[in-house]
Protein backbone atom coordinates (compact mmCIF):
# COMPACT_ATOMS: atom_id res chain seq x y z
CA UNK A 1 0.00 0.00 0.00
CA UNK A 2 1.34 3.70 -0.70
CA UNK A 3 0.73 6.32 2.18
CA UNK A 4 -0.33 9.96 0.81
CA UNK A 5 2.84 11.50 2.62
CA UNK A 6 5.29 8.04 1.63
CA UNK A 7 9.15 9.02 1.27
CA UNK A 8 8.91 12.21 2.97
CA UNK A 9 11.08 13.00 6.40
CA UNK A 10 9.96 15.00 9.00
CA UNK A 11 12.69 16.30 12.38
CA UNK A 12 9.91 16.25 15.09
CA UNK A 13 10.94 18.96 18.02
CA UNK A 14 7.96 19.40 19.45
CA UNK A 15 6.41 18.55 23.02
CA UNK A 16 3.19 18.64 24.94
CA UNK A 17 0.10 18.41 22.83
CA UNK A 18 0.19 21.34 20.47
CA UNK A 19 3.21 20.27 18.30
CA UNK A 20 3.10 16.42 18.75
CA UNK A 21 -0.90 16.11 17.34
CA UNK A 22 0.50 18.29 13.81
CA UNK A 23 3.26 15.41 13.33
CA UNK A 24 1.02 12.46 14.72
CA UNK A 25 -1.12 13.29 11.47
CA UNK A 26 1.51 12.90 9.33
CA UNK A 27 2.72 9.62 10.87
CA UNK A 28 -0.35 8.52 10.24
CA UNK A 29 -0.45 9.56 6.47
CA UNK A 30 3.04 7.22 6.06
CA UNK A 31 5.58 10.21 6.71
CA UNK A 32 8.74 8.88 8.51
CA UNK A 33 9.02 10.99 11.75
CA UNK A 34 11.90 11.17 14.06
CA UNK A 35 11.08 12.58 17.25
CA UNK A 36 13.76 14.51 18.87
CA UNK A 37 14.05 15.15 22.55
CA UNK A 38 16.44 16.56 24.57
CA UNK A 39 18.79 13.56 26.65
CA UNK A 40 15.91 13.84 30.20
CA UNK A 41 12.87 13.74 27.46
CA UNK A 42 10.48 15.88 26.52
CA UNK A 43 8.11 17.37 28.77
CA UNK A 44 4.59 15.07 28.76
CA UNK A 45 7.43 11.95 28.59
CA UNK A 46 7.98 13.59 31.72
CA UNK A 47 4.66 13.90 33.11
CA UNK A 48 4.42 9.88 33.27
CA UNK A 49 5.57 9.44 36.70
CA UNK A 50 1.14 10.52 37.23
CA UNK A 51 -1.01 8.03 37.56
CA UNK A 52 -2.40 7.87 33.74
CA UNK A 53 -0.38 10.88 32.44
CA UNK A 54 1.51 8.70 30.45
CA UNK A 55 -1.23 7.78 28.09
CA UNK A 56 -1.26 11.24 26.40
CA UNK A 57 2.20 10.63 25.14
CA UNK A 58 1.35 7.36 23.90
CA UNK A 59 -1.36 9.15 22.22
CA UNK A 60 0.16 11.59 20.48
CA UNK A 61 3.50 9.36 19.54
CA UNK A 62 2.63 6.44 17.90
CA UNK A 63 4.39 5.82 14.46
CA UNK A 64 7.24 8.08 15.37
CA UNK A 65 10.94 7.27 15.53
CA UNK A 66 12.74 8.70 18.66
CA UNK A 67 15.92 9.54 19.42
CA UNK A 68 18.03 12.13 21.57
CA UNK A 69 19.88 14.90 21.06
CA UNK A 70 21.71 17.59 22.94
CA UNK A 71 21.09 20.60 21.15
CA UNK A 72 22.81 22.94 23.93
CA UNK A 73 25.73 20.72 23.11
CA UNK A 74 28.06 21.91 19.89
CA UNK A 75 27.88 18.11 18.52
CA UNK A 76 24.06 17.95 18.75
CA UNK A 77 23.87 21.12 17.12
CA UNK A 78 25.76 19.54 13.75
CA UNK A 79 24.12 16.38 14.33
CA UNK A 80 20.59 18.05 13.69
CA UNK A 81 22.37 20.14 10.58
CA UNK A 82 23.28 16.80 8.99
CA UNK A 83 19.69 15.61 9.47
CA UNK A 84 18.51 18.46 8.13
CA UNK A 85 20.45 18.45 5.18
CA UNK A 86 18.56 14.96 4.31
CA UNK A 87 14.70 16.03 5.69
CA UNK A 88 11.59 17.44 4.24
CA UNK A 89 9.90 19.15 7.05
CA UNK A 90 10.99 20.07 10.58
CA UNK A 91 8.40 21.03 13.21
CA UNK A 92 9.12 22.70 16.45
CA UNK A 93 6.83 24.39 19.19
CA UNK A 94 9.65 26.26 21.28
CA UNK A 95 9.07 29.82 22.47
CA UNK A 96 9.80 32.18 20.40
CA UNK A 97 13.75 33.01 20.27
CA UNK A 98 14.18 29.39 21.31
CA UNK A 99 15.82 28.25 18.13
CA UNK A 100 17.76 31.26 17.63
CA UNK A 101 19.22 30.83 21.03
CA UNK A 102 20.03 27.70 20.53
CA UNK A 103 21.85 28.89 16.93
CA UNK A 104 19.19 26.66 15.11
CA UNK A 105 17.68 30.06 13.64
CA UNK A 106 15.73 29.90 10.35
CA UNK A 107 18.41 31.12 7.91
CA UNK A 108 20.88 28.45 9.59
CA UNK A 109 17.80 25.53 9.09
CA UNK A 110 17.33 26.87 5.48
CA UNK A 111 21.51 27.20 4.53
CA UNK A 112 21.48 23.52 5.50
CA UNK A 113 18.84 22.66 3.33
CA UNK A 114 17.31 25.33 1.17
CA UNK A 115 14.39 22.71 0.57
CA UNK A 116 13.52 22.31 4.31
CA UNK A 117 10.05 23.46 4.73
CA UNK A 118 10.37 24.94 8.77
CA UNK A 119 6.88 24.79 10.77
CA UNK A 120 6.47 26.67 14.21
CA UNK A 121 3.67 26.55 16.41
CA UNK A 122 3.76 29.11 19.42
CA UNK A 123 1.17 30.51 22.02
CA UNK A 124 0.96 34.09 19.92
CA UNK A 125 3.11 33.74 17.30
CA UNK A 126 6.54 35.17 16.58
CA UNK A 127 5.44 38.78 16.10
CA UNK A 128 3.50 41.15 18.11
CA UNK A 129 3.20 42.43 21.51
CA UNK A 130 2.26 38.50 23.01
CA UNK A 131 5.03 37.15 21.58
CA UNK A 132 6.86 36.56 24.40
CA UNK A 133 3.85 35.79 26.68
CA UNK A 134 4.53 32.28 27.77
CA UNK A 135 1.57 29.97 26.52
CA UNK A 136 -0.70 27.34 27.27
CA UNK A 137 -3.59 25.68 26.60
CA UNK A 138 -5.24 27.20 29.99
CA UNK A 139 -3.97 30.85 29.32
CA UNK A 140 -4.55 30.96 25.60
CA UNK A 141 -8.49 29.86 26.62
CA UNK A 142 -8.69 32.68 29.02
CA UNK A 143 -6.79 35.35 26.63
CA UNK A 144 -9.03 34.17 23.43
CA UNK A 145 -12.30 34.36 25.93
CA UNK A 146 -13.18 30.76 25.72
CA UNK A 147 -13.47 30.68 29.98
CA UNK A 148 -15.23 33.96 29.63
CA UNK A 149 -17.92 32.39 27.43
CA UNK A 150 -17.99 29.02 28.99
CA UNK A 151 -20.31 28.05 31.72
CA UNK A 152 -23.33 29.59 33.44
CA UNK A 153 -24.15 33.66 33.47
CA UNK A 154 -24.70 33.47 37.31
CA UNK A 155 -21.64 31.69 38.05
CA UNK A 156 -17.67 32.47 37.56
CA UNK A 157 -16.28 31.50 34.04
CA UNK A 158 -15.02 28.22 33.76
CA UNK A 159 -12.15 26.47 30.94
CA UNK A 160 -13.06 24.24 28.09
CA UNK A 161 -12.62 20.76 29.39
CA UNK A 162 -10.88 19.16 26.47
CA UNK A 163 -7.36 20.89 25.52
CA UNK A 164 -9.03 23.32 23.05
CA UNK A 165 -6.16 25.58 22.13
CA UNK A 166 -3.63 22.74 21.70
CA UNK A 167 -5.39 20.77 19.15
CA UNK A 168 -7.04 23.50 17.17
CA UNK A 169 -3.24 24.85 17.28
CA UNK A 170 -1.73 21.42 15.76
CA UNK A 171 -4.47 20.73 13.13
CA UNK A 172 -3.45 23.66 11.95
CA UNK A 173 -0.32 23.40 11.90
CA UNK A 174 -0.55 19.75 10.02
CA UNK A 175 -2.48 21.75 7.55
CA UNK A 176 -0.28 24.04 7.02
CA UNK A 177 3.11 21.53 6.83
CA UNK A 178 0.36 19.81 4.04
CA UNK A 179 -0.04 23.02 2.47
CA UNK A 180 4.37 24.13 2.16
CA UNK A 181 4.63 20.77 0.97
CA UNK A 182 1.95 21.02 -2.01
CA UNK A 183 3.21 23.89 -3.05
CA UNK A 184 6.93 22.78 -2.77
CA UNK A 185 5.85 19.48 -4.98
CA UNK A 186 4.37 22.35 -7.67
CA UNK A 187 6.84 25.20 -7.65
CA UNK A 188 10.02 23.93 -5.40
CA UNK A 189 9.27 26.67 -3.31
CA UNK A 190 9.74 25.84 0.36
CA UNK A 191 7.93 28.41 3.06
CA UNK A 192 8.50 28.60 6.36
CA UNK A 193 5.06 28.19 8.15
CA UNK A 194 3.78 29.03 11.66
CA UNK A 195 0.86 28.87 13.55
CA UNK A 196 -0.22 30.42 16.99
CA UNK A 197 -2.38 29.04 19.39
CA UNK A 198 -4.17 32.12 19.70
CA UNK A 199 -4.99 32.70 16.08
CA UNK A 200 -6.60 28.94 15.86
CA UNK A 201 -9.01 29.26 18.32
CA UNK A 202 -10.16 32.71 17.86
CA UNK A 203 -12.86 31.00 15.04
CA UNK A 204 -14.22 28.94 17.51
CA UNK A 205 -16.06 32.09 18.76
CA UNK A 206 -18.07 32.40 15.83
CA UNK A 207 -21.47 31.69 17.86
CA UNK A 208 -20.44 34.29 20.91
CA UNK A 209 -18.89 36.66 17.94
CA UNK A 210 -22.60 36.34 16.61
CA UNK A 211 -24.42 37.53 19.77
CA UNK A 212 -21.63 40.20 20.82
CA UNK A 213 -22.10 42.08 17.24
CA UNK A 214 -25.77 41.78 17.51
CA UNK A 215 -26.63 42.79 20.89
CA UNK A 216 -22.84 44.39 22.24
CA UNK A 217 -22.49 41.52 24.38
CA UNK A 218 -22.05 37.78 24.88
CA UNK A 219 -22.70 36.51 28.22
CA UNK A 220 -22.10 33.03 29.63
CA UNK A 221 -25.21 30.55 28.09
CA UNK A 222 -24.31 27.05 30.03
CA UNK A 223 -25.68 24.80 27.60
CA UNK A 224 -27.75 27.05 25.53
CA UNK A 225 -26.50 28.11 21.86
CA UNK A 226 -23.70 30.38 22.37
CA UNK A 227 -25.67 32.80 20.36
CA UNK A 228 -28.62 32.24 21.69
CA UNK A 229 -30.54 32.11 18.11
CA UNK A 230 -31.62 28.62 18.39
CA UNK A 231 -34.14 26.88 20.70
CA UNK A 232 -34.66 24.38 22.06
CA UNK A 233 -30.47 24.02 22.11
CA UNK A 234 -29.81 22.68 25.44
CA UNK A 235 -29.20 19.26 27.66
CA UNK A 236 -32.28 17.82 29.16
CA UNK A 237 -32.91 15.64 32.08
CA UNK A 238 -33.67 11.97 31.91
CA UNK A 239 -34.27 9.50 34.30
CA UNK A 240 -31.27 8.51 34.57
CA UNK A 241 -28.86 10.92 33.17
CA UNK A 242 -28.84 13.71 30.58
CA UNK A 243 -29.39 14.10 26.84
CA UNK A 244 -28.14 17.08 24.07
CA UNK A 245 -31.24 18.07 21.53
CA UNK A 246 -30.83 20.71 19.36
CA UNK A 247 -33.11 21.80 16.77
CA UNK A 248 -31.60 23.75 13.94
CA UNK A 249 -34.88 24.21 11.97
CA UNK A 250 -38.70 24.41 12.18
CA UNK A 251 -38.63 20.84 10.58
CA UNK A 252 -36.42 19.44 13.67
CA UNK A 253 -39.36 20.72 16.35
CA UNK A 254 -42.53 19.62 14.81
CA UNK A 255 -40.15 16.03 15.27
CA UNK A 256 -39.57 17.01 18.42
CA UNK A 257 -43.43 17.24 19.04
CA UNK A 258 -43.91 14.06 17.97
CA UNK A 259 -41.76 12.25 18.89
CA UNK A 260 -42.70 13.87 22.57
CA UNK A 261 -46.36 13.19 21.91
CA UNK A 262 -46.85 16.46 22.72
CA UNK A 263 -49.08 18.51 20.48
CA UNK A 264 -49.94 21.06 22.32
CA UNK A 265 -46.24 22.63 22.15
CA UNK A 266 -46.98 22.72 18.24
CA UNK A 267 -49.99 24.70 19.24
CA UNK A 268 -48.67 27.37 21.77
CA UNK A 269 -48.47 30.73 20.55
CA UNK A 270 -44.62 31.67 22.76
CA UNK A 271 -43.17 28.14 20.48
CA UNK A 272 -44.66 29.00 16.79
CA UNK A 273 -41.25 30.25 15.21
CA UNK A 274 -37.66 30.07 16.37
CA UNK A 275 -37.85 33.70 16.96
CA UNK A 276 -40.52 33.10 19.66
CA UNK A 277 -39.22 30.18 21.36
CA UNK A 278 -35.61 32.63 21.55
CA UNK A 279 -37.74 34.70 23.37
CA UNK A 280 -39.46 32.18 25.72
CA UNK A 281 -36.39 30.11 25.91
CA UNK A 282 -36.94 29.39 29.94
CA UNK A 283 -40.17 28.28 29.31
CA UNK A 284 -40.02 25.93 26.52
CA UNK A 285 -36.41 24.51 28.72
CA UNK A 286 -38.58 23.98 31.43
CA UNK A 287 -41.42 22.53 29.64
CA UNK A 288 -39.32 19.96 27.72
CA UNK A 289 -37.64 18.95 30.79
CA UNK A 290 -41.13 17.80 32.52
CA UNK A 291 -41.50 15.72 29.34
CA UNK A 292 -38.27 14.52 28.48
CA UNK A 293 -37.61 13.62 32.67
CA UNK A 294 -40.60 11.09 32.43
CA UNK A 295 -37.73 8.63 30.16
CA UNK A 296 -35.31 6.58 31.17
CA UNK A 297 -31.59 8.35 28.17
CA UNK A 298 -32.32 5.35 26.29
CA UNK A 299 -35.34 5.57 25.54
CA UNK A 300 -35.92 9.10 24.61
CA UNK A 301 -32.55 8.97 22.44
CA UNK A 302 -34.18 6.15 20.41
CA UNK A 303 -37.74 8.18 20.61
CA UNK A 304 -35.50 11.05 19.07
CA UNK A 305 -33.49 9.09 16.72
CA UNK A 306 -36.71 7.57 15.07
CA UNK A 307 -37.75 11.07 14.74
CA UNK A 308 -34.63 12.48 13.41
CA UNK A 309 -34.32 15.12 15.88
CA UNK A 310 -31.16 15.98 16.02
CA UNK A 311 -29.51 14.52 19.52
CA UNK A 312 -27.22 12.63 21.49
CA UNK A 313 -27.15 11.09 25.27
CA UNK A 314 -24.48 12.58 27.88
CA UNK A 315 -21.88 9.94 28.11
CA UNK A 316 -19.44 9.09 30.25
CA UNK A 317 -15.50 8.90 29.01
CA UNK A 318 -15.94 5.30 30.07
CA UNK A 319 -18.67 4.53 27.57
CA UNK A 320 -16.81 6.65 24.86
CA UNK A 321 -13.75 4.80 25.62
CA UNK A 322 -15.19 1.62 24.63
CA UNK A 323 -17.57 3.68 21.78
CA UNK A 324 -18.51 0.38 19.14
CA UNK A 325 -18.68 2.66 16.50
CA UNK A 326 -15.24 4.27 16.55
CA UNK A 327 -13.94 0.79 17.65
CA UNK A 328 -15.66 -0.56 14.31
CA UNK A 329 -14.10 1.99 12.26
CA UNK A 330 -10.76 1.77 13.33
CA UNK A 331 -10.55 4.96 14.77
CA UNK A 332 -9.85 3.69 18.21
CA UNK A 333 -7.92 0.47 19.43
CA UNK A 334 -6.85 -1.54 21.64
CA UNK A 335 -3.28 -2.41 21.66
CA UNK A 336 -1.03 -3.93 24.61
CA UNK A 337 1.65 -0.92 24.83
CA UNK A 338 4.79 -2.31 25.95
CA UNK A 339 5.19 0.42 28.36
CA UNK A 340 2.28 1.24 29.72
CA UNK A 341 -0.09 -1.70 29.38
CA UNK A 342 -3.18 -2.20 28.20
CA UNK A 343 -4.82 0.94 26.73
CA UNK A 344 -6.91 2.59 24.12
CA UNK A 345 -5.70 4.90 21.44
CA UNK A 346 -7.02 6.77 18.59
CA UNK A 347 -6.00 6.51 15.39
CA UNK A 348 -6.17 9.33 12.39
CA UNK A 349 -9.58 11.24 12.24
CA UNK A 350 -8.54 11.63 8.36
CA UNK A 351 -9.99 8.86 5.88
CA UNK A 352 -8.84 9.10 2.30
CA UNK A 353 -11.19 7.70 -0.19
CA UNK A 354 -11.49 4.18 -1.01
CA UNK A 355 -8.69 2.47 1.16
CA UNK A 356 -7.64 2.74 4.58
CA UNK A 357 -4.47 4.85 3.88
CA UNK A 358 -2.80 5.50 7.55
CA UNK A 359 0.01 2.99 8.85
CA UNK A 360 -0.20 0.01 10.67
CA UNK A 361 -0.37 1.79 14.41
CA UNK A 362 3.42 1.57 15.86
CA UNK A 363 3.06 2.22 19.66
CA UNK A 364 5.24 5.13 20.92
CA UNK A 365 8.47 4.15 21.92
CA UNK A 366 11.33 4.63 24.57
CA UNK A 367 12.99 7.71 25.31
CA UNK A 368 16.25 7.72 22.09
CA UNK A 369 14.75 4.09 21.35
CA UNK A 370 16.23 4.77 17.84
CA UNK A 371 19.13 6.81 18.67
CA UNK A 372 21.53 4.61 17.49
CA UNK A 373 19.86 2.95 14.55
CA UNK A 374 18.86 6.65 13.05
CA UNK A 375 22.70 7.83 13.35
CA UNK A 376 24.02 4.69 11.72
CA UNK A 377 21.41 4.89 8.90
CA UNK A 378 21.23 8.62 8.41
CA UNK A 379 25.02 9.79 9.13
CA UNK A 380 26.14 6.91 8.38
CA UNK A 381 28.16 6.53 12.02
CA UNK A 382 29.84 3.69 13.08
CA UNK A 383 29.84 1.94 16.77
CA UNK A 384 33.05 3.90 18.02
CA UNK A 385 31.54 7.16 16.99
CA UNK A 386 28.56 6.68 18.56
CA UNK A 387 30.32 5.45 21.53
CA UNK A 388 31.72 8.82 21.75
CA UNK A 389 29.24 10.80 21.38
CA UNK A 390 27.42 9.49 24.31
CA UNK A 391 30.43 10.14 25.93
CA UNK A 392 30.58 13.73 24.98
CA UNK A 393 26.84 14.15 26.13
CA UNK A 394 25.78 15.20 22.70
CA UNK A 395 23.18 12.18 22.51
Amino acid sequence: MTYPFAGITVLDMTQIYNGPYATFLLAQGGAEVIKIEPPGGEHLRKRSGASGAAMPFAMLNANKRTMTLNLKSEQGRELLLRMVEQADVLVENFAPGVMERLGLSEDVLKKANPKLIYAAGSGYGKTGPYRDYPAMDLTVQAMTGVIDTTGYPEMPPVKSGPAIADFMAGIHLYGAIATALFERERTGNARTVEVSMMEAVYPTLASSLGLFYGSGDAPRTANRHTGMSLCPYNVYPSSDGYIAIITNNETHWHNLVKALQAPHLAEDPRFLTVKERCAHMDVVDATLGEITVTYTKSELFDRLIKYRVPCAPVRTLAEVVNDPHLHERGSLQWIDHPEYGRIVVPTTPLRFGGEDASVPYKPSARLGADTEAILSEKLSLDAAQIKHLHAQQAI
